[in-house]
């Protein structure tokens, strides 16, 4: 199985090499570290990594939270924050960029190993699930039900569309349904329209 490819976005330099040795002891490869959002959002693009660990306070136009709601809407990958910050109006705009995780600095490295793998997992699930979504809406799309009242004809056996014109019953039922027809001959009708053939 491949390794995780996991952008590091964290301006302060000895905390963001200390996070790649950690990671990458974890069997995760690193595939940059980034000191602004910019940086960021252009690293994504070059290298698509799996994750991204984003600290909050980035010394950039951005901070982290504004480049995390940037990431979230144009590339959908998935991250963490990593931060020194758990104050509650942090806490509160952070939340609103739907990221799969919030470390408070300092942690420990299995906390960190958890925390990925976590996230790993539950953006794999969501992304199976609107495969699955995406599926079951094509297969909806190519069903087609009859259902309701139709109007038959006791005689000819024609029926009346929803615009008043009258079909023969084989030529609606194809139209409305996945059903094609075949034609044969029931044995009471052979006794009645050709009794020299005997059954």
């Amino acid at each position: 199985m491949a390794k995780a490819k996991i952008l590091i976005v964290e301006d302060e330099r000895i905390i963001a090499e200390d996070i790649k040795i950690s990671l990458e002891d974890a069997d995760y490869e690193v595939v940059g570290i980034e000191s602004s959002a910019d940086g960021a959002i252009n690293a994504i693009r070059q290298h698509c990594p799996d994750l991204v660990l984003m600290d909050i306070i980035l010394k950039s136009e951005m901070d982290g939270i504004e480049a995390a709601e940037k990431i979230r809407t144009q590339y959908r990958v998935p991250l963490i924050y990593l931060t020194s910050h758990a104050d509650a109006a942090t806490i509160e705009r952070a939340k609103k960029t739907q990221p799969f995780g919030y470390l408070i600095k300092p942690f420990a490295n299995r906390e960190l190993d958890t925390t990925i793998e976590m996230a790993l997992y539950k953006h794999q699930t969501e992304m199976e699930r609107e495969q699955l979504l995406v599926a079951l809406q094509e297969a909806l799309a190519r069903v087609t039900t009859l259902e309701g009242l139709l109007p038959i004809c006791a005689w000819c056996k024609k029926i009346r569309d929803d615009k008043g014109y009258w079909q023969q019953m084989e030529q609606y039922i194809e139209h409305h349904s996945l059903a094609k027809f075949s034609h044969g001959i029931c044995e009471d009708c052979l006794r009645e329209k050709f009794p020299e053939f005997k059954i």
